[in-house]
């Protein structure tokens, strides 16, 4: 079926579409006036008429581990002129709604590898070239609101100022977004005879602004010497009310409690970041870039009984947890040509990235009360006050060989050395060294067909938030987990192997990517108990597991249908992973992996009416209960059954149309099916793998679909 719908493309793709759309060393090129037909404000409007962009910007779309991003390194899918930017929360990706479409000079689709680029490119990158005028400007303005499913209304809205003079090239943007969430859930407990235990119906609000400030100064001081500074600072308190009801069905008559919780957080961060480069004659260059950024949350969780009747209502629970955490980064490189056809770039990363965590419990117990604690008694938690901090130095080569105007490999080689030091309730300090190769071997078998293959050995990056005390945000039966500092990291072999197609004359896109890792000392819950009679459990190293993965893609143009302007995408993702648990003694999935998922989109442009329409649908592969199903959380007493994993049911609709005042309205709905997110936790009396029962929980909420109304326009 494949096979014959790419014929008929072949044979009946339109050449209008893209008479502009160039091809050269697997480089293609959409200039500025590619997307005039389609009154594009920003260039993420840009992008989005672009076949295949999505498998750009997911870079190798394979999972992590770990999603922790410590450090710079040397990938990424976005370069701006060229250059990468020095940011993390600042990053490239972000700027793709504030860089106005009158700015843009071209746009590169690159596949391949080469020693000129800012980035090391794991499958493609997206280059965005701006103009260069020696003076020019813009504003792009956008307001508009969200209603959520409660009949709540919420204002957005985003200015974004850019531009350049002389050698000086800016941009300053503000944006206000809503985080707000009500949610919906019910949970229905049974024991392990099968009679029903209780019901709790929860209604939650998250009264959540964000509210983002962000700036990029670009001074190319001479032509040879290039500064760049980029600021952020965002800030969003996602204060959240709960009201819960419980029906006890073991008393007779059942009996009604309700609770309440205020849940009280604070929530910022800021981040400034700069990068020098300077070109020599001899086509060398030289970089050095610096990041510091900061990142607080602060959340209070105090539960009260409510009484019937008069009687005033009665705290039980306070729980308090705060974090700081802090990167400083510098990385420097120096590449040169070697030889013909051969870069060479050496450098050097340092890193010093703190967390300081706190956490206090206090329960309405008999003895004294803390003013602390709530008000309630204090509760000892072990290893609630810690700072973590990690020195990390990275030296590094990356060789880079174009074999034949086909043929290019790429080779690099890290060795990564690091201290963590644990202070607070436990003083504890670590030395850390690994070596990690890489091979990543590119193939034009002409120019549609490009053949990618890549070997490498990945370190994690440890969750400091593991080393301490913690919370369990899905289980209001636990109020606390336990830390361990003697977490080591995660090493894995990656084996990736990618075949990619670029239809002819800008049809579309097909691309399919196989994997395997070879996972060693991977993370999950260890047994930490000192008390039989008390059970407890830490991530911890578990033992070495395997992981296979196929993903399957495609975005074709629909011009073998006389729709050229009509864009279809879809993929399916297959994914297997396995390890061998000792703590319930036997095999298991690896999270992140799931059993898989598919999603489907359809976008229509119609230039000569100004208006654009489309839908994506998503959904995953497998539901709740055991290895059929879709992710599965295990612990010493419990396991977690969820009906979605990383790809979750979800349709989103958007209309957009240049209209009045030559503004440009959209209008879009999130959730459109009103998604049930559903998960089962089983409970054992003892360690789950003796198997005994205790109790059956299943637990489904919502949040209800969205609606969100934009006018954006360029002044």
């Amino acid at each position: 079926m494949l096979v014959a719908l790419t014929t008929l493309i072949l044979v009946r793709a339109p050449t209008g579409i893209a008479q502009e759309v160039t091809e050269e060393d697997g480089t293609i090129t959409y200039p500025a006036a590619y997307f005039v037909q389609y009154g594009a404000v920003s260039v993420n409007d840009m992008l989005n008429r672009i076949p295949g962009i999505a498998l750009a910007l997911e870079g190798n779309q394979v999972p992590s581990f770990n999603q922790n991003d410590r450090g710079l390194g040397g990938e990424g899918q976005i370069l701006i002129d060229g250059k990468r930017m020095a940011g993390k929360a600042n990053e490239a990706s972000a700027q793709l709604y504030r860089i106005t479409a009158d700015q843009v000079d071209y746009i590169q689709i690159i596949r391949g590898t080469s020693g000129d680029l800012d980035l090391r490119n794991s499958g493609q990158l997206v280059n965005i070239v701006l103009k260069e005028a020696r003076s020019a400007s813009s504003l792009a303005a956008e307001l508009g609101f969200t209603r959520f499913n409660d009949s709540e209304l919420e204002p957005l809205g985003s200015v974004t100022f850019n531009g350049q003079s002389g050698r000086l090239n800016y941009l300053l943007s503000a944006d206000v977004s809503s985080g707000y969430q009500f949610e919906d859930s019910f949970e229905t407990s049974y024991l392990a005879d099968g009679s029903l235990n209780d019901t709790r119906a929860s209604s939650r609000y998250t009264d959540q602004t964000n509210y983002r400030l962000n700036s990029n100064l670009v001074f190319q001081v001479t032509p040879e010497d290039r500064i760049a500074f980029n600021a952020l600072y965002s800030d969003n308190d996602p204060t959240a009310d709960l009201v819960r009801t419980i029906t006890d069905y073991q008393s007779s008559p059942p009996s009604i409690t309700r609770e309440r919780e205020d849940l009280p957080s604070i929530a910022n961060n800021w981040e400034l970041g700069g990068d020098y480069e300077h070109n020599f004659a001899g086509g060398g260059k030289y970089r050095l870039l610096f990041i510091v950024n900061e990142r607080n949350n602060d959340t209070t969780r105090e539960r009260f009984a409510l009484s019937a009747g008069e009687q005033p209502e009665t705290k039980n629970l306070f729980l308090d947890t705060a974090s700081r955490y802090r990167e400083r980064i510098v990385r420097t490189s120096y590449a040169w040509p070697v030889v013909e056809d051969q870069t060479l770039e050496l450098g050097f990363e340092g890193a010093q990235t703190i967390q300081d965590s706190s956490l206090l419990l206090g329960l309405n117990l008999p003895g004294d009360t803390s003013t602390e604690h709530g008000g309630l008694s204090p509760v000892p938690v072990p290893n609630a006050f810690s700072q973590v901090e990690e020195r990390r130095y990275e030296g590094f080569a990356t060789h880079n060989w174009q074999i034949s105007p086909r043929m290019s490999l790429e080779s690099s080689l890290l060795y990564e050395v690091s201290e963590i030091e644990q202070t607070g309730d436990i003083n504890k300090k670590r030395d850390f060294d690994f070596i990690k190769p890489k091979l990543d071997f590119r193939f034009d078998i002409n120019s549609s067909f490009q053949f990618r293959v890549s070997v490498e050995k990945d370190i994690s990056q440890l969750s400091f938030r593991d080393f301490s005390a913690g919370v369990n945000q899905r289980d209001d039966d636990q109020d606390t987990i336990a830390g361990n500092p003697e977490l080591e990291q995660e090493q894995t072999w990656r084996y990736n192997f990618n075949l990619d197609y670029r239809l002819p004359n800008d049809g579309g896109v097909l691309n399919s990517r196989f994997f395997y890792y070879d996972v060693r000392n991977s993370i999950g819950k260890v047994d930490i108990t000192t008390d039989p009679q008390n059970l407890v459990s830490a991530n911890g190293n578990v033992g070495d597991g395997k992981v296979f993965g196929l993903y399957l893609n495609a975005s074709i143009r629909l011009g073998f249908l006389n729709l050229p302007q009509a864009v279809v995408t879809a993929g399916l993702n297959l994914e297997d992973a396995y390890i061998y648990d000792p703590l319930i003694e036997k095999k298991r999935t690896i999270v992140p992996y799931d059993r898989g998922g598919y999603r489907f989109g359809y976008r229509q442009d119609i230039p000569e009416r100004n208006l654009s329409f489309g839908l994506n649908y998503q959904d995953g592969i497998g539901g709740i209960g055991g290895t059929g199903g879709n992710r599965v959380i295990y612990d010493i007493d419990r396991v977690l059954f969820f009906g979605a994993g990383k790809i979750r049911p979800n349709l989103s609709l958007f209309a957009e149309k240049v209209g009045f005042g030559n503004l440009t309205y959209r209008v879009e709905i999130n959730n459109g099916i009103d998604f049930e997110n559903c998960f089962q936790r089983k409970r054992y009396n003892g360690y789950l793998r003796d198997g005994n029962l205790a109790e059956i929980e299943n637990f489904c909420s919502t949040t209800g679909p969205e609606f969100i109304f934009k006018v954006r326009s360029t002044f």
